[in-house]
């Protein structure tokens, strides 16, 4: 038995994949965004209902240091973009007008110098592949919260986090919290609770040494920081926003979760125990030849039961990558995703009961639901 997909939309990225990141799909349902970024600008494209772009609503913000110098965000109403760097997170407007800036740690590994602009480290061979952090608008975009490496402009000896989390004024840049983050990042991801603005979920990679999983709670004057885990990447929220959908940093175990980090009844799935073999791998392979089944860090909630997830890195050696409909209501379990066509990538969920895969040329993104007999 398999989940047929029934392609929804075609979405063409803004930008040439030739010389821009893959674009994404952001937002809820009701406010979903296209978003790419190039070397010098990122591109806000809003999307109605049936994920077409609104007419004559592209904003294209330019971006103040090249796309590998740190990642990005864009507020939900798309009339303001902050920029993540590896001195500073800056807010953007459309015009190219600094609105704000909130100078921190430099991200250059051992790098100890309170950099004043982009400009004092862009020549450097020891800042050419930084780590770095990331910011997330709160939901409505009252706020930003910025993943940065201390210390802030200001601090005395022995303040500030190696890594910081930050609750930071969207309208005027005042830092309105902080913490430490009690990680030593490679890179970060925000993922916003979907109703309360005063709650965000943050998943930090450490590379091969682990995975901090973090969640924020702002109560309008401090913020605390839960730590859940040291080795699990939060890869989505559920509607209420009580429920994490988890992968193990070993790529091992996937789970859902509540917001203390514990599992939920029996929900969750081992890899090498529920994915069944590849089709592709031959019926006389050596099972210690055969490489085990893994998640990707990849997937979501489709709906308040419903998870997507997919297991294309370890099938990459057998043949085309599958992706799995997650029960958890425990009434149908695993289920493989048939598709009308082969699909390349991994699949991003968008809420609603939609999700995203890249062309096979990442000029474009496909969006898919599941196929009803009515439909």
């Amino acid at each position: 038995m398999s989940a047929r997909a029934r392609l929804r939309a075609v979405v063409p990225a803004p930008l040439s994949p030739a010389w821009a990141d893959p674009p994404e799909i952001t937002g809820p349902p009701g406010a979903r965004t296209l978003v790419q970024r190039s070397d010098d600008a990122l591109v806000a494209r809003p999307l109605d209902d049936a994920f077409a772009p609104r007419a004559g609503a592209d904003v294209r913000f330019p971006a103040p240091w090249p796309r590998h110098h740190g990642t990005c965000g864009v507020a939900p109403d798309a009339r303001l973009a902050v920029f993540a760097g590896v001195h500073a997170v800056r807010a953007v407007e459309p015009s190219g007008a600094t609105r704000w800036e909130v100078r921190h740690g430099c991200w250059a590994f051992s790098c100890q110098e309170p950099h004043a602009s982009y400009d004092a480290y862009a020549d450097r061979r020891d800042h050419r592949y930084p780590n770095s952090g990331s910011v997330g608008f709160s939901t409505g975009g009252g706020a930003v919260w910025a993943h940065v490496r201390g210390p802030l402009p200001g601090d005395g000896p022995g303040r500030g986090a190696a890594d910081e989390w930050l609750v930071v004024d969207a309208g005027d840049g005042r830092v309105l919290a902080r913490a430490g983050a009690g990680a030593e990042a490679a890179g970060s991801v925000h993922l916003p609770h979907p109703s309360d603005p005063r709650r965000m979920g943050l998943s930090i990679g450490e590379g091969q040494d682990g995975a901090p999983l973090r969640w924020g709670r702002w109560d309008g004057t401090e913020l605390a920081v839960d730590r859940l885990a040291e080795d699990l990447c939060l890869l989505g929220l559920d509607p209420s926003g009580d429920r994490l959908m988890t992968v193990s940093h070993d790529q091992d175990l996937l789970a859902v979760r509540d917001t203390r980090g514990a599992v939920v009844g029996a929900l969750e799935w081992d890899a090498g125990t529920v994915v069944p073999r590849h089709p592709g791998v031959p019926a006389d392979a050596d099972a210690e030849d055969e490489a085990p089944a893994c998640w990707d860090w990849a997937g979501g909630f489709l709906d308040g039961t419903t998870l997507i997830a997919s297991t294309t890195e370890s099938d990459d050696e057998w043949g085309p990558g599958r992706h799995w409909l997650v029960d958890t209501t425990g009434t149908r379990g695993l289920v493989p995703v048939d598709y009308p066509a082969p699909v390349s990538g991994v699949p991003t969920a968008l809420g609603g009961g939609v999700w995203s895969t890249p062309s096979p040329d990442r000029d474009a993104l496909h969006v898919w639901s599941l196929d009803t007999p009515e439909g």
